[in-house]
């Protein structure tokens, strides 16, 4: 908790609904294996504040919606849905006892802004102004299947597209999508080692 303060200002029920947050995902892990059991004692730097990296990124007007495509065990949907109360999330995995899970945490968070279902990406017909990814596919097959799912249009100064978390080289991942592509380093805003190397790809569609 202390190491999502040190670099957002959070208000009263923010700081609550972070620290319920680990200890939501600490039980729900004894259940179903959202986190690797070895990384659940990193969950707080490895993927809730590597989901916020993406509020590092850009500011958010209050009516953006988000779609968090293979969401997993929720991330960086429910971390960012904490930290962007009126945005609005639609978390999608075709892993029906991960939904489950999702959906049990988010009913405990009492996080309103939040619908987790369970589908294949290829099956959805919601759009938004940003579609999420983290380790999902390959950021060009991933594209490929969420791009009907971006609307047209921007209401934030960072254009609607794709919002991918990845690592690595990445320039030739990135190469067929020209000047649409943008690379962020997260070490540039978190000084923690785990973060070298960790980056933020934008699409713009």
């Amino acid at each position: 908790m202390g190491l999502i303060q040190k670099y957002f200002s959070l208000t009263e029920t923010q700081k609550e609904k972070f620290t319920l947050l680990g200890r939501l995902y600490k039980e729900w892990n004894q259940k179903i294996n959202l986190i690797s059991r070895k990384d659940i004692e990193h969950l707080y730097l490895h993927h809730i504040l590597h989901s916020l990296s993406i509020a590092k990124l850009t500011g958010l007007t209050d009516g953006t919606q988000f779609i968090d495509a293979g969401t997993g065990g929720g991330f960086p949907g429910i971390p960012l849905a904490i930290m962007f109360p009126g945005c609005s999330f639609l978390l999608a995995d075709s892993i029906g006892k991960k939904i489950n899970a999702v959906n049990g945490i988010i009913k405990s968070l009492n996080l309103e802004n939040v619908k987790a279902v369970q589908a294949r990406v290829e099956t959805l017909t919601e759009t938004a102004d940003f579609v999420t990814g983290r380790a999902v596919s390959s950021i060009g097959e991933f594209y490929t299947t969420v791009k009907k799912l971006i609307r047209q249009g921007n209401k934030n100064t960072l254009p609607n597209g794709v919002i991918y978390l990845a690592g690595g080289e990445l320039s030739r991942d990135i190469a067929p999508f020209g000047s649409r592509a943008s690379i962020y380093n997260i070490s540039d805003w978190f000084e923690e080692d785990y973060f070298i190397g960790k980056k933020i790809v934008h699409i713009r569609v």
